[in-house]
C-alpha cells in the first residue's frame, strides 16, 4: 500500500512545481534590481515604488475593482434569485434552461465579447438615431460582465437548493412566516454558501477578464488587463511582476481568511448541536 502510494505524491509534487513555480520565479523577479528577467542582480523594492507612482496602473486597477464589485453584486443577486427560479420549475423546463445557462460557460470568450460587442453597437446606433450621446464604455463594460458572471452564480448556488429539504419552505409558511421573510430568513442563511461562492467566482472572472472588455468597451475606458496588455507588447516591465505579486498575496490572504471563517462556523455549529 505505501508503495501504491509514492507514484501519486509524486504526481501530487510535480503538479503542484507546474503550478506554482511560474509564479514564485515572478515574485522573486520582482525585488530584482536589474530589468534582466534571467538574472538576480540584486534585492530592491524601486518596481514597487515606480508601480505606486505610475497613475495609469492605478487608474486602470481602480476601475478594475470598482467594475469587479458592481458586476459581482448585480450578478449575484440576479442570479440567486435565477437560481431559486429554476430549482422551483418542473423537470423538463429546468433543463432547457440550465442547458442554455451552461452555454456561456462553455463558450469561448471571444464569441461571447464579439457578440455583445455586436449588440452594443446595434444599440448604440439607434440611440444615436433619436440624439442620444451614447457610445462604449462604462456602462456596456458592466453589463457584458454582469451578462457571463450570471450563470456562474446559479451553478454555485443550485447545488445548495438541492442539499435543502423540500419541505423546508413549507415548514416556515406554517409558522407563519410570509413567502418573502421565508426565503430571507430560512432558506438564504441556508443557501449562503453558495451565494458566496457565487459571489467570489464572479469577482475573480471580472478581474481577470481581458478579452470581454477589449471588445466591448470604448477607448476612454481600460481596465487592468488591457494595460498590462499594452505594457507586456513592448517589453515586460518589472512593474508588471510587482503587480502580479500584490494581487496573488491579496488573493492568498483572503482565500485564507475564508476558510478560516468556515472552519470557525462549522466548530460553532457542532458545539450547538452537541
Amino acid at each position: 500500500m505505501k508503495r501504491s502510494r509514492v507514484p501519486g505524491r509524486i504526481l501530487q509534487i510535480l503538479v503542484a512545481v507546474f503550478l506554482y513555480a511560474p509564479i514564485l520565479v515572478l515574485i522573486v523577479f520582482s525585488f530584482n534590481s536589474d530589468k534582466s528577467r534571467t538574472q538576480f542582480k540584486g534585492f530592491t523594492l524601486d518596481w514597487y515604488r515606480s508601480l505606486f507612482e505610475n497613475q495609469q496602473v492605478l487608474s486602470a486597477l481602480y476601475l478594475t475593482l470598482i467594475l469587479a464589485v458592481l458586476s459581482a453584486l448585480i450578478a449575484t443577486v440576479i442570479g440567486t434569485v435565477s437560481a431559486i427560479g429554476l430549482y422551483n420549475m418542473k423537470r423538463r423546463p429546468r433543463k432547457m434552461l440550465l442547458a442554455l445557462n451552461n452555454i456561456p460557460v462553455v463558450n469561448p470568450d471571444i464569441i461571447t465579447g464579439v457578440s455583445l460587442m455586436l449588440v452594443f453597437v446595434l444599440c448604440v446606433s439607434f440611440l444615436r438615431s433619436l440624439g442620444a450621446d451614447a457610445g462604449l464604455g462604462f456602462t456596456t463594460l458592466l453589463i457584458a460582465h454582469v451578462t457571463f458572471n450570471i450563470p456562474y452564480v446559479i451553478l454555485s448556488v443550485l447545488p445548495k437548493l438541492r442539499q435543502l429539504s423540500k419541505h423546508t419552505y413549507e415548514a416556515a409558511l406554517d409558522l407563519g412566516a410570509s413567502p418573502f421573510q421565508a426565503y430571507r430568513r430560512v432558506i438564504l442563511p441556508e443557501i449562503m454558501p453558495g451565494v458566496v461562492s457565487g459571489a467570489m467566482i464572479a469577482f475573480t472572472m471580472s478581474i481577470d477578464d481581458f478579452l470581454i472588455s477589449y471588445f466591448t468597451t470604448g477607448t476612454s475606458v481600460q481596465t487592468l488587463p488591457m494595460v498590462i496588455y499594452a505594457m507586456t507588447r513592448k517589453r515586460v516591465s518589472p512593474e508588471i511582476n510587482a503587480l502580479s505579486t500584490l494581487m496573488f498575496v491579496t488573493v492568498l490572504v483572503l482565500l485564507i481568511a475564508i476558510n478560516v471563517l468556515q472552519v470557525r462556523d462549522q466548530k460553532r455549529k457542532e458545539q450547538k448541536r452537541s
